[in-house]
């Protein structure tokens, strides 16, 4: 789905350079458009991660970094990314499951701060206010999903299924104004 979605966004992208370029249309109209392409390709290209297939090749952090500075843009979300060295796919991709999943828990803003030691993973949440949904939560330990997931969920179903193919487990610790998750 991500790589059926970035080729329109990329043309429209490319579309709205060249209008750049010729003089066209600049105004208030045009930077909403750029702003919600960036967005889209941003989005589309966290998904790619935390999504799809992910083998032992690496990523720098240059580019992770690249990826959440542009999801998080404009949000009163902050993600810190620890690790300073190449990652494998894999694990950035549990990474960006678990970030989706802290996400959820701070919907009024806050830091995330990433960090790995000896392949393993600490995320840690801090908030003013949390909204923390149970339910979901305990599917991360449970590894058995609600009837009635949505698919703005599906991270919960997914993040323990992937940990326990890479033989790791979830482990998160709640609290009034901050979460962990660990794998």
């Amino acid at each position: 789905i991500c790589h059926d979605l970035i080729s329109p966004i990329g043309a429209i992208n490319n579309g709205l350079e060249l209008l750049g370029m010729s003089g066209g249309a600049p105004g208030p109209e045009m930077d909403l458009i750029q702003e919600s392409v960036g967005n889209a390709s941003a989005r589309i290209r966290y998904f790619r991660v935390a999504f799809g297939a992910a083998g032992e090749q690496m990523m720098g952090r240059a580019e992770i970094v690249s990826i959440l500075k542009d999801v998080m843009q404009g949000q009163r979300l902050h993600v810190a990314w620890g690790p300073m060295d190449a990652q494998p796919r894999s694990s950035v991709r549990l990474a960006f499951l678990a970030l989706l999943c802290v996400e959820t828990a701070m919907p009024y803003g806050g830091r995330i701060e990433v960090s790995q030691d000896e392949g393993s993973w600490l995320l840690h949440g801090h908030a003013d206010k949390l909204n923390i949904d149970e339910r979901l939560w305990n599917t991360l330990a449970t590894k058995e999903a609600p009837a009635d997931l949505r698919p703005a969920q599906v991270q919960f179903a997914l993040l323990p299924l992937v940990a326990s193919d890479m033989e790791r487990r979830v482990v998160t610790e709640l609290g009034d104004n901050e979460v962990k998750l660990r794998f």
